[in-house]
């Protein structure tokens, strides 16, 4: 029995080895299993950001130390998840939105059709607004209204009093009443009494024909409207004329829109008015102006306007938010753009704001420097940077910028260079008259006329030296020097061409000079264009200046019109940032490293 015993335990241990061998022959190398996981982390590596916590403008794509502090960089979010191409712009997450409590606001001021963007709210039309007082002394027993928000109509009970005065008073009519033939004064009395409490000749009767003395007594609404104020709890003593309730009829609603001093002299009574209210998307409302407040408002440097209008179903509430076109009867430009102090983070007369980048899939919002003038209470003059029409934050402004310094983008402390350089406005204004000659240059080649384009070149080039060098200097002078080189030779070679496809080469070279010429410099100009055509040249794409959004292509002409798109769009007074200086200066920091 023994003997058998050991038999198995050797036959088992033999089984156990030969099972380890042939394990260790079929299973992979470990080396292989080194490489995947190595080639795995590589591949995981290659699209991970690594920044400097204490320098978040360093952006390596690999780990180590700072170039600069010599910490240890650590990772930060991968590239942006929209298909935006502005480094700038920085995405958030509704919830981090949230959050940071973050609120936008349409800019004020006139647009090209006449009308004057408003903001405001919607109030309620004080002269529908009503309090129900205490006629009468007494202790509140019950409450047939106990929340506010809650619609009555004329007529309903809000409340029963138990007043031991008027219970006096009953008692008192009731005494008289059996003695009013010989005293008919003092019966007269006691019921006027009662009157001077607010109770109808039909409750005194009542009371004197029932021969007992009412103890509780209603409060009665005397409109119509919803309770905005309950000023009362069940036990509650109230004297004659405490104000127990509040209702405002909600049929009929007043919008406040605030009008800064500029905006004065292009409003008037009966102007129409079109607004949207931000709780009710895609409604448009219209109304006019019934009333403009004649009192400005000394800490906004605001006038009210107001318009009043009915309310059907009540969907515009108190306190809503308003945009507003108003009508007005001049086409001009005069009214200025003011925002609020909230909206600004300040770097001297250059400061930034962030705009809600339109129609985008993840909320996102650009930084953008802006130039502001005078202040005007708890609002700003914006001279330059910014158009009407635009949202911008106006509340978490800097949560928006401290998540994008966090996480390795521009932020206030962490601006990229400014490529224009400051001339003065004389020779801006040269500038845009020569860039009005480029214009009539690609206008003839969208229309595909040779001879007209030969003729617009050659005006071109007699324009380029009325423009006086003399007006700059210094670094301002070069870059103007080298710009104007690039443009005198472009025209030259267009004025000797007669075919139009030669033309369209050497269209190339001016358009990128006098791109550059509006970033270097700026434009008096309100606004130009940035436009690419991906398919000139086969494919290999080329861009071009406009003065128009409107896409009209002039390396192809009727042949293809609208081929194309904006890239940039360049606003008088807005410096153009230079993001491939910032890089260099970055790898140049890395290469140090």
């Amino acid at each position: 029995m023994e003997t058998k015993t050991k038999k198995l335990y050797l036959f088992g241990g033999l089984l156990f080895v030969l099972g380890i061998t042939i394990g260790w022959l079929i299973s992979p190398s470990a080396p292989e299993t080194v490489d995947t996981e190595h080639n795995h982390n590589v591949e995981s590596l290659a699209d991970q950001l690594w920044t400097c916590s204490m320098h978040p403008q360093i952006k390596l794509n690999e780990p180590g130390d700072c170039p600069i502090c010599g910490m240890d960089l650590i990772p930060v979010a991968t590239a942006k998840t929209s298909e935006s191409t502005n480094p700038m712009v920085h995405e958030m997450t509704p919830e981090a939105i949230a959050l940071a409590n973050v609120q936008t606001s349409i800019v004020g001021g006139m647009n090209n059709s006449g009308e004057l963007l408003l903001t405001g709210k919607i109030q309620a039309d004080e002269r529908q607004n009503t309090s129900v007082t205490a006629k009468f002394p007494g202790r509140i027993e019950k409450l047939f209204v106990s929340f506010t928000g809650e619609k009555v109509k004329a007529g309903q009970r809000l409340a029963a009093v138990y007043s031991p005065e008027l219970v006096t008073a009953q008692k008192e009519l009731l005494e008289a009443a059996k003695t009013r033939q010989v005293f008919p004064e003092l019966y007269q009395a006691a019921r006027e009494k009662l009157r001077l409490w607010k109770l109808s000749e039909t409750q005194i009767s009542t009371i004197e024909n029932s021969g007992t003395p009412k103890t509780e007594f209603d409060v009665l609404a005397e409109h119509s409207g919803v309770v905005t104020q309950r000023n009362i709890a069940v036990g509650d003593y109230v004297n004659t004329g405490t104000v127990l309730f509040n209702i405002v009829d909600l049929d009929k609603i007043w919008v406040m829109l605030d009008a800064y001093e500029s905006d004065l002299s292009m409003v008037a009574v009966g102007n129409p008015i079109s607004f949207t209210a931000s709780g009710i998307p895609g409604q448009t409302y219209q109304a006019k102006v019934t009333y403009i407040d004649p009192i400005l408002n000394p800490n906004t440097r605001a006038v009210s306007l107001r318009a009043e209008m009915n309310n059907p179903g009540g969907k515009l509430l108190p306190e809503m938010f308003v945009s507003a076109k108003v009508k007005t009867n001049t086409k001009s430009q005069n009214a200025g753009i003011a925002i609020p102090r909230t909206a600004l983070l300040w770097s001297g007369k250059r400061s930034i704001v962030y705009v809600k980048v339109p129609n985008s899939e993840y909320p996102a919002f650009e930084m953008r420097e802006i130039t502001i003038g005078s202040k005007m209470g708890d609002m700003y003059a914006v001279e330059s940077g910014l158009e009407i029409g635009e949202e911008i934050v106006t509340n978490g402004v800097f949560a928006i910028d401290a998540a994008s310094q966090l996480a390795g983008g521009y932020s206030m402390m962490n601006r990229p260079e400014t490529k224009t350089l400051e001339v003065s406005t004389a020779f801006q204004s040269q500038l845009t008259q020569l860039t009005e000659e480029y214009f009539k240059v690609k206008n003839s080649l969208v229309n595909d006329d040779a001879a007209a384009t030969q003729k617009a070149a050659a005006s071109l080039k007699s324009s380029l030296s009325k423009v006086d060098m003399n007006l700059v200097k210094g670094t301002a002078h070069d870059r103007w020097m080298s710009i104007r080189t690039e443009v005198e030779k472009a025209a030259e070679m267009i004025t000797k061409e007669t075919d139009i496809a030669k033309q369209r080469i050497h269209f190339a070279p001016l358009s990128q000079a006098f791109l550059d010429l509006t970033e270097t410099f700026g434009l008096t100009k309100d606004k130009v264009y940035k436009e690419f055509c991906p398919m000139a040249f086969d494919n290999k794409g080329a861009y071009w200046l406009s003065e128009s959004e409107q896409i009209r292509n002039p390396y192809y002409g009727k042949a293809m019109l609208t081929c194309g798109e904006v890239t940039t769009t360049y606003l008088k007074g807005q410096p153009v940032m230079d993001f491939a200086g910032t890089m260099s200066a970055t790898n140049s920091a890395a290469h140090k490293h």
